[in-house]
């Protein structure tokens, strides 16, 4: 995903018209729509004030940490039953993402133990 894929799917997630983060960024909505159908991406001198208006960090934005992997929701539009994401659930799943595929197996044979022995136990 390039980043001003990013971008509009932040749009997307924080239901923000591409008019209205224009606005904020201080750039011409003509500009924002060359990005989509022309896919090209922002100057680098732009990168600090959307990721302020977005509320990402420039990390985040360039190589789609923490985007490409779960959706960025406002907190308004979160459904009741979803469950809240933490800074330390992004952080574990961070850490995940930086384990070797072999690793990955194994700690996903663990959680599966670990609920299997916590089935067992609710049996008792």
């Amino acid at each position: 995903m390039i980043i001003s894929e990013r971008i509009f799917k932040i749009l997307k997630d924080k239901d923000m018209s591409q008019n209205a983060f224009a606005k904020k960024v201080g750039l011409a909505s003509s500009t924002i729509s060359d990005w989509k159908t022309k896919k090209t991406n922002p100057s680098a001198d732009k990168i600090m004030d959307i990721c302020s208006v977005l509320n990402v960090t420039p990390e985040q934005l360039l190589t789609g940490r923490g985007i490409d992997d779960y959706n960025v929701k406002s907190q308004s539009k979160k459904n009741q039953n979803e469950p809240e994401i933490s800074k330390a659930d992004i952080r574990i799943i961070e850490d995940i993402h930086g384990l070797k595929e072999e690793q990955r197996k194994r700690l996903m044979k663990y959680i599966e133990a670990l609920k299997q022995i916590e089935a067992l136990e609710n049996l008792e």
